[in-house]
């Protein structure tokens, strides 16, 4: 896998710290070229500012600043995305890496009225992937790759109340929308099964020591978050099963959805329910206003 990835574009969202900014050192180190995307134009700098002090002025990489909590913005990165390319002249993304997510204690609604984690965690890796189809299937391969979790394990999907906005619990909400990660990438493949270069798998990274917990507003939350994250490992080793996925030419007609370091994993059996996957996709398509 170590073989130099030059002239091969990636997206990588949530890119400014944690997994997403790992991932995209990673992709920067061999050669790739990184479109990482943060929510905050401050946090983007300061992220593009210590890649190009690492491979220097050179190096092919640019930070777009977007809320994907928000459908508008979703579709302004994907836009912008597509201007990156045309200014870098690349043929096409090689791969989306839909790495951010979020995990507020309290519900939050975003001001389209959605649940904060629904509209993070999973709404916006649905939309941009689709906004940026045709951007990879530009590229020789395509792939998505979307960060799922093993806390997917023991979710069901309430279809009665997608969003949890009766009876949230961050957790319970955050489980979800893991799932959905995996539904998600299991339908994108049957979808797109008569375009051999396209593919999506979903990434679990495992206990991972980042700084997503630490957001939260509630120290209740910050605190059990320190907790749960002193047996993780580093975001860089967490990085190398995600780059795997995003480049290893061996696995493009692999079956198999879901991985965690470098393997296949069997997921959930809710998570490998078809009809499951359709719903949801189909549910996913009229809450972002496109065709089912």
């Amino acid at each position: 896998m170590n073989k130099s990835l030059s002239g091969r574009t990636f997206a990588v969202t949530g890119a400014t710290s944690g997994i997403g900014f790992a991932v995209a050192d990673a992709l920067l180190r061999r050669g790739g070229s990184v479109i990482g995307a943060g929510r905050t134009p401050e946090h983007c700098q300061v992220a593009l500012e210590r890649l190009r002090q690492q491979y220097g002025a050179a190096a092919r990489v640019d930070f777009l600043a977007a809320d994907l909590s928000l459908q508008g913005e979703v579709r302004r990165l994907a836009q912008d995305i597509r201007s990156v390319l045309d200014r870098w002249d690349s043929r096409g993304l090689e791969a989306l890496i839909n790495n951010a997510a979020t995990v507020p204690f309290w519900q939050t609604l975003t001001s389209e009225g959605m649940d904060m984690q629904w509209a993070v965690n999973h709404l916006a890796p649905f939309l941009l992937t689709m906004e940026l189809v045709p951007q990879l299937r530009l590229a020789p391969v395509g792939r998505v790759i979307i960060v799922s979790s093993g806390s997917h394990y023991g979710a069901r999907l309430d279809w009665r109340d997608i969003q949890l906005l009766h009876h949230y619990s961050a957790l319970g909400a955050y489980g979800r929308t893991k799932l959905a990660n995996v539904l998600f990438a299991s339908e994108f493949n049957r979808r797109f099964s008569g375009s051999s270069h396209l593919r999506a798998f979903a990434a679990d990274p495992g206990l991972v020591k980042t700084e997503l917990g630490f957001k939260s507003k509630s120290r209740l939350a910050k605190w059990a978050w320190g907790l749960r994250r002193r047996g993780g490992i580093q975001p860089e080793k967490a990085a190398e099963g995600i780059v795997f996925l995003a480049v290893e030419p061996s696995i493009q007609a692999s079956t198999e959805v879901y991985w965690k370091d470098r393997k296949p994993k069997l997921p959930s059996q809710y998570a490998q329910n078809p009809q499951a996957a359709r719903q949801l996709w189909e549910l996913s398509a009229q809450m972002c206003g496109l065709q089912p």
